[in-house]
């Protein structure tokens, strides 16, 4: 293991999120916090508690999850992409480190970060709602997990985009909407019968789901089957990125 290339590689990515703050920090805190405001304090003010939790700190988790989403994909999407758009992956390739340790350097970049800008959020949630963690060590671990898996997804469109435009493609057109229809904002047992067998469909159901589990206790689905979705998903991740570069997919041309 050549651990002087994955510092190398995770050292200057991680320099990329001090020079661009606004964007990879300011930006999306920013966001949420209008998401607490409007949906935490004005609408939550009039709505009924759900399973016994407060509105607005019943939302806490699925906003969180939005943003570690996001940013994950976001983090390890563009990381990969600009070596890619500028020439340098070559070199990157001809260098002494293997695959591994290539992914290793930027998706362990992306996940830090993603990781970082998920607890200064938590943190500032606390300004705006009260709210308690039943389970900080199963809290930080699927909060780990979830950035590594997410993380590992967007090294995979960073790969496969051959453009700007694309970056945005999956997160924007795909993510975002499953969030939302994923528990974001309500429970699934709130939804008719046939809304809930479909939004079991829904991948982002189980990330949110035990998520929300980690801090309450309560859950739409089985905790246990929210970690096996995330390991599957995770499994499926891997596969993908070894075959990226076996086959040296869009690495090589």
């Amino acid at each position: 293991m050549n651990l002087y290339g994955v510092k190398a590689i995770y050292k200057f990515e991680m320099a990329r999120m001090k020079r661009t703050i606004m964007q990879s920090v300011l930006s999306p805190v920013i966001s949420t916090c209008l998401y607490f405001v409007v949906f935490g304090s004005a609408i939550g003010s009039r709505m009924g508690d759900i399973d016994g939790i407060d509105y607005g700190a019943y939302i806490i988790p699925g906003l969180l999850m939005l943003s570690l989403l996001m940013q994950s994909i976001s983090n390890a999407s563009f990381g990969i992409y600009m070596p890619k758009f500028s020439g340098t992956i070559y070199e990157v390739l001809s260098a002494p480190v293997s695959y591994t340790e290539i992914v290793l350097g930027y998706v362990g970049a992306a996940a830090t970060k993603a990781v970082i800008l998920g607890l200064i959020i938590l943190a500032t949630a606390r300004l705006f709602v009260d709210y308690s963690v039943l389970h900080p060590v199963s809290m930080l671990a699927f909060l780990v997990l979830t950035a590594v898996t997410f993380s590992l997804f967007g090294f995979i469109i960073g790969i496969w985009a051959d453009g700007f435009e694309k970056l945005q493609i999956v997160p924007m057109m795909i993510v975002t909407p499953l969030v939302f229809l994923g528990g974001t904002f309500y429970s699934i047992d709130m939804l008719p019968q046939v809304w809930q067998t479909i939004s079991l469909f829904n991948p982002v159901v189980y990330l949110i789901s035990g998520f929300r589990w980690a801090f309450y206790g309560v859950s739409d689905v089985h905790v246990g089957i929210s970690v096996a979705m995330t390991l599957v998903f995770l499994a499926m991740c891997m596969t993908t990125v070894w075959w990226i570069f076996k086959t040296g997919y869009r690495l090589r041309s």
